[in-house]
């Protein structure tokens, strides 16, 4: 129970609180009045304009991850470090920061909202707390002159803003494996692992970013942003490219996955359905991202040794096979699957999916799993489910995983299967 009612709570309390923030600060803002006017228009218009050019990032089991608007998150971070500008200081806030910041973001997913393609609003909470974050531990210090006091304006201070940048993404990778977390009940460590590790691509380039354009702006003025927000933008479309080539690669392996059931192997959908298990479990048991993008290609191209047999198997049902006619069928699929290119780590998934379990990597074990709940539960009629599953347990003495096969129970009672 605690676990069906919590997750929502903790979205629910996350909104909550950044809503609260944006309206307090907008509220704030517009009764005192905005300070430097011309340059928070200036980092207004250059956030808009970063969620205007936003992409839909890339997908994960179904969850957009990572940073959509590299752009933006670029500029609301440099407002939020803002010291000087053209040498002379500055005096906004950080309530006027997270207005500027609010109000430009919302500006920019206009266009998309109308369309259909807003931001989630895990990304808005997002990008709220974290430039909230980072303008508490930067601000107050320096327009107290306390920053100035203790450090100067040498490399110290240089290495301050790398610092606060530092603690901003730690809290920012924490606050989305949260979110992603409650959303969807997947482990929160392997969730964890993967933001931070993300932080070494597109986060690295945003939070350099946003630290070069405040230490710009100080020296040589607003012109200083367009200068520094082409090589961010250059960034961006390097990486809706690589985004499409990894769409198109993903899409390859599925036609190649369903040459089976064209050929009238395995039933319509089944590797469809091994998968998206496949991927379940994968994530209830707490693999890598790494992982889980063999795990996900090795169950698509798992039935394809099939194409290699003179006559098809009744309803494609491997499961039900002698052991040494399924590590046969196996052994050909992986050698197919090492002919198209696929990395080799998808090929060994597929050629050890019918060894005893002791002997199997993870992968391996999920994929036979998966696919025999499967062929199972479709062959056992109205009480597939828990005649499936009741055969899986009987069979984990050689066969399946205990761990992976009440994994695997977990998840068709969360109802993924």
């Amino acid at each position: 129970m605690t676990r069906a009612y919590g997750s929502p709570v903790i979205v629910a309390a996350a909104a909550g609180a950044a809503g609260a923030l944006a309206v307090y600060a907008l509220g704030h803002t517009l009764w005192y009045g905005v300070t430097e006017r011309g340059i928070a228009l200036a980092f207004g218009i250059l956030i808009a304009v970063g969620e205007l050019a936003r992409w839909g990032g890339r997908k994960v089991s179904g969850a957009v991850a990572r940073e959509p608007a590299p752009l933006g998150a670029a500029g609301a971070l440099a407002y939020a470090l803002l010291g000087e500008s053209g040498g002379e200081p500055t005096h906004h806030g950080v309530l006027q920061i997270i207005a500027v910041v609010s109000a430009a973001t919302l500006a920019g997913a206009v266009p998309h909202v109308a369309i259909g393609g807003g931001p989630s609003l895990d990304h808005l909470v997002r990008r709220v707390l974290t430039v909230g974050f980072a303008a508490v531990c930067f601000q107050p210090l320096y327009n107290s002159g306390e920053l100035e006091d203790l450090i100067g304006q040498g490399p110290l201070y240089a290495v301050w803003m790398v610092l606060v940048l530092a603690l901003t993404a730690l809290c920012d990778a924490v606050l989305s494996a949260v979110l992603i977390r409650a959303r969807t009940h997947w482990p929160y460590g392997p969730l964890l692992r993967d933001e931070l590790r993300a932080l070494v691509g597109i986060g690295s380039a945003v939070g350099a970013t946003g630290a070069v354009m405040a230490l710009a702006v100080a020296v040589a003025g607003l012109w200083a942003l367009p200068v520094f927000s082409a090589p961010l933008l250059l960034t961006q479309l390097a990486f809706r490219r690589y985004a499409a080539v990894r769409t198109t690669y993903r899409q390859t392996i599925t036609s190649l996955a369903r040459a089976t059931e064209i050929a009238g192997y395995t039933p319509a959908g089944h590797a469809r359905r091994v998968a998206v298990l496949s991927c379940a479990v994968g994530r209830d048991l707490g693999l890598s991202e790494a992982d889980l993008t063999v795990l996900e290609y090795a169950a698509l191209m798992h039935d394809i040794g099939q194409l290699s047999l003179v006559d098809p198997i009744p309803a494609g049902a491997t499961a039900l096979l002698p052991t040494a006619e399924q590590r046969r069928i196996a052994l050909l699929g992986g050698a197919v699957v090492r002919q198209t290119g696929v990395p080799s780590d998808v090929a060994v998934v597929v050629e050890r999916q019918a060894d005893p379990y002791r002997d199997q990597p993870l992968t391996a074990r999920i994929v036979r799993t998966a696919n025999a709940y499967d062929e199972l539960s479709r062959l056992s009629g109205p009480s597939g489910v828990l005649t499936a599953l009741e055969r899986l347990r009987l069979g984990t003495g050689h066969d399946y995983h205990p761990a992976v096969v009440e994994s695997l129970s977990r998840v068709v009672g969360q109802g993924a299967g």
